[in-house]
């Protein structure tokens, strides 16, 4: 069994680039006791809301885990807010939570579930993520269609067709 570590850290502004985001910042202890920079992706809580995470390298050699805007929102959480933390290294690290619509489509078309099985599990989870964040039911199944056509045809998956074929 995997060792748990709890912490509490303060949500803060990235300052990491383009792309503003809220970020915790895993204290060293924590990142060693789950055993390093070996150690790519988590599981645990943020107060009381299941997380699975990857822990990610900052220019300083620190770890941080991005707060997406779904979870602040859920949690009802705002920047400079004092957070509660477990971590447990992930048993699964290559697992990738589908939405229902696109794993539905991959057992539907073999072409695409091999493609798919091809790439990395990171491209996996940006596909998964690109699918599941459309907010209407159209969206996510136009994204599902487009995604698979391009797979099965050996296609760029990350630069869905403009049209699909009819």
């Amino acid at each position: 069994m995997q060792p748990t570590f709890s912490f509490r850290a303060r949500l803060q502004p990235n300052g990491l680039g383009f792309m503003p985001m809220l970020i915790l910042i895993v204290p060293e202890e924590v990142v060693e006791g789950l055993g390093g920079k070996s150690v790519k992706r988590i599981v645990g809580t943020l107060n009381g809301f299941a997380i699975r995470r990857g822990l990610l390298p900052m220019r300083t050699g620190e770890r941080y885990l991005m707060v997406s805007k779904a979870l602040l929102k859920q949690a009802n959480l705002q920047v400079g807010a004092e957070v509660d933390i477990t971590l447990t290294a992930d048993p699964n690290p290559d697992h990738v939570d589908l939405p229902e619509e696109f794993a539905e489509g991959l057992a539907e078309w073999p072409e695409a579930e091999q493609a798919f099985a091809r790439l990395t599990p990171g491209q996996q989870r940006n596909l998964a993520h690109y699918i599941g964040t459309a907010k209407r039911t159209e969206t996510r199944v136009q994204r599902v269609l487009g995604v698979l056509h391009q797979l099965a045809t050996g296609g760029n998956p990350f630069r869905p067709p403009k049209t699909l074929p009819v």
